[in-house]
């Protein structure tokens, strides 16, 4: 052969682009990755993936990235003539990758997957975990398969025998109660209590064994025996009769939307419960009324003495209840009543905790669940003989222990999001991130010299963000606007250029109480916002919020700020703003993660008020 010859043999595509052709036939999906390729050819899965590196080159396919998972190759003529979702699965690694899903397959998988990661090309990288199967919010296991198979397009045998396993390890356990009163700790079988619950759960919490596979336990310690079986890998459905307390006469003065008596009703069937919604979708009417259902005394434990106002007044105007039948218990007041609005610090303090755990309680409401997990409002956890309820919207924790949630208080109930949107009882908020270049050298030259906290910070203070936000101000001048930031000193900077006050925990609780009333009744349009106003105060009529800077990543914030717009009227918008070139765009990313994976779409683009650098 001659050189010239030899020179023509290596210019030769290892593979023509007929024979993808016949591997995206094969795989039956209008993509496909490098080691599917190889399968359906002679090339090894380097060969392939160079193969399909050269396609791309010359413009014939195209590549699809997502962090963490193999590429994904399609024809350029396809992604023009074809549905742009495309669902991959991973079964091996129990891995879903969707590109441009919309709203309806997001709201699906996140019924049954978690959302891991996103990047801006509309790549979603979802994770299936046993946590995940175990709180699936499906009432047989054969409709969770459907909804899975409804929307990966395709059937795995391995991964439905996995999620069918972990269906059946959520119910080996179960506590009910013994026609004599006492409390029942039930296995499936003699081997799992004998090798599985008798080890792990020492004498204080197992009186005595009433058969090889039932145990006598002790009814103050059944929070004790959940945590301890659900880490070892087998939560525990709660069965027993639960205490309703001393009666409450009380009834609503208001209909329930049909999702909210659905919520109710599957409440009361189990007895207890977290009511997981969008933003405005009346959690706390569905509460009221599943505090009519169960007919007993109620203790509602909140984060905040604002939302113990709140919901007092909620209360009176939507229920047959009194001020005399309504008390407070916390820093500010001390009283207890038939309904008691408490805070989850007071109510966890030793001095006050003897005072609820002695009043016979029908009901305890968890107002803001997702606070449960965290040391100091655990403890309140612990009510477990009584009826159970969880409100939140955001059960997503940064530590990545929600599952304690459903553990604790009970497993989730809900109506998919994007259900909500689509009838209008709650708006669909267009979220958008925008990347803000630096206000000056000399704050890039700042944020370059420091690290940790204080590049964050640098990072949030950027000036760039203060035209930004004018110019967004100025882009909706009739809406009603929020902006939310981390730092006080940026939040005094922003209310002085904008001319709005500034609502902080400085601020007194009447002063606070009082542009927030003139917020809702239309007298002040714009306020700047700290932490104070993530969750639980009411700012009804909220069209926009500006993100001027976040709690790093948390993705629970960025649903509770998003969540500031998301009512039945008007439109929603949520703008975040990011210090383009530096950390805090994953952090705005991480925020959105929890939003995205309930349907909303998020985009993302450069600030409109000051023209990129080249730099």
């Amino acid at each position: 052969m001659t050189a010239e010859d030899s020179a023509d043999a290596a210019d030769e595509p290892l593979v023509e682009l007929d024979a993808v052709y016949d591997a995206i036939d094969a795989v039956g999906r209008p993509h496909l990755t490098a080691t599917e390729l190889s399968r359906k050819t002679d090339l090894s899965p380097e060969q392939a993936r160079e193969a399909l590196e050269a396609l791309a080159d010359d413009g014939e396919i195209q590549r699809q990235d997502v962090s963490g998972v193999e590429s994904v190759w399609y024809p350029t003529d396809v992604a023009e003539v074809t549905d742009r979702e495309r669902v991959i699965l991973f079964p091996d690694r129990r891995e879903v990758v969707v590109e441009h899903p919309d709203q309806f397959t997001r709201a699906q998988l996140s019924q049954f997957a978690r959302l891991q990661d996103s990047n801006r090309s509309g790549g979603y990288v979802y994770e299936l975990r046993e946590a995940d199967i175990w709180a699936a919010p499906h009432e047989t296991l054969e409709d969770l398969l459907s909804t899975m198979r409804d929307v990966l397009g395709e059937r795995s045998t391995h991964l439905e025998e996995w999620v069918t396993s972990q269906w059946e390890r959520a119910r080996k356990f179960r506590l009910y109660t013994h026609e004599d009163g006492y409390v029942v700790l039930e296995a499936e079988s003699d081997d799992l209590m004998g090798n599985v619950a008798r080890p792990k759960l020492d004498e204080d919490l197992l009186r005595a064994p009433i058969s090889d596979s039932e145990s006598w336990v002790d009814a103050d310690a059944t929070a004790e025996i959940k945590r301890t079986l659900y880490e070892a890998g087998y939560p525990v459905r709660d069965d027993r009769e639960l205490a309703t307390g001393e009666p409450l006469e009380m009834e609503l003065r208001l209909r329930l939307r049909d999702y909210q008596a659905d919520w109710v009703e599957r409440f009361t069937e189990q007895g207890s419960g977290v009511f997981v919604g969008p933003p405005g979708s009346g959690k706390t009417v569905a509460a009221m009324g599943a505090m009519a259902a169960v007919g007993g005394e109620t203790l509602i434990l909140v984060p905040s003495r604002e939302l113990a106002t709140q919901w007092r007044d909620e209360l009176v105007r939507h229920t047959t209840l009194t001020d005399e039948d309504i008390g407070e218990y916390h820093g500010g007041e001390k009283e207890i009543r038939p309904v008691t609005i408490a805070t989850y610090r007071t109510a966890g303090m030793d001095r006050h905790r003897k005072l609820f755990d002695q009043r016979k309680w029908g009901l305890v409401v968890f107002d803001e669940v997702h606070h449960v997990p965290a040391p100091i409002y655990r403890r309140s956890a612990n009510l477990q003989t009584k009826h159970r309820l969880g409100l939140t919207a955001t059960p997503t924790r940064e530590s990545d222990d929600e599952e304690e949630i459903f553990t604790l208080v009970g497993p989730p109930i809900g109506t998919d999001w994007g259900k909500l949107f689509d009838e209008g009882y709650v708006a669909e908020p267009e979220v958008e991130i925008r990347l803000v270049p630096w206000g000056s050298d000399d704050e890039r030259t700042e944020y370059a010299a420091t690290s940790g906290h204080d590049r964050r910070q640098a990072a949030a203070g950027n000036t760039g963000k203060i035209d930004e936000i004018r110019y967004t101000l100025a882009e909706h001048p009739a809406a009603k606007a929020l902006v939310f930031v981390e730092y006080l000193d940026d939040g005094k900077a922003i209310s002085e250029a904008i001319d709005a006050p500034f609502i902080s925990g400085e601020t007194r609780h009447a002063e606070r109480e009082r542009l927030f009333d003139a917020f809702r009744r239309g007298e002040q349009d714009t306020l700047v916002v700290s932490r104070v106003g993530d969750e639980g105060i009411d700012l009804p009529d909220a069209e926009l919020a500006v993100v001027a800077s976040g709690l790093g990543g948390s993705r629970r914030q960025g649903a509770q700020r998003a969540g500031r717009t998301m009512r039945p009227a008007g439109d929603a918008r949520m703008v975040v703003l990011a210090t383009r070139g530096t950390t805090e765009e994953d952090f705005v990313r991480r925020q959105m993660r929890h939003l995205a994976s309930k349907g909303i779409q998020v985009t993302e683009q450069e600030a409109h008020a000051v023209e990129p650098s080249t730099d």
